[in-house]
């Protein structure tokens, strides 16, 4: 995948709440993708955020939350992050989570592992 001009970022957003067969969303998400073959994954936990339920959550001391925004970040070329998507959509609909799934568009520049 290295120097791919026309790659895709995928980014899904959850909660940190969210389960699927008792275990985190996100979990299930990044080991799917490597059961996939998709080149690699990230999990970044927000400190501060709100979704289509509007309740804002957020780190801070007074108002601490135990559901922070999770989003997982995917990037790989179109044909195999647009497959992967029908799996995240699976996962949403098993697990009943909302959620929010975003496609852009991303040059790969580097993608090597280190020696």
């Amino acid at each position: 995948m290295e120097n791919n001009p026309n790659a895709k970022l995928l980014r899904i957003f959850i909660g940190e709440n969210d389960r699927a067969g008792g275990r985190p969303l996100y979990e299930a998400i990044v080991f799917e993708a490597k059961k996939l073959g998709l080149s690699g994954a990230t999990v970044l936990r927000g400190i501060m955020g709100f979704g289509a339920n509007s309740q804002v959550r957020t780190t801070k001391l007074f108002e601490i939350s135990s559901d922070l925004p999770i989003v997982v970040e995917i990037v790989d070329d179109e044909e195999k992050i647009r497959v992967f998507v029908e799996t995240v959509e699976q996962l949403f609909e098993q697990t009943r989570s909302g959620g929010l799934i975003t496609i852009e568009k991303a040059e790969v520049i580097r993608y090597k592992a280190g020696t």
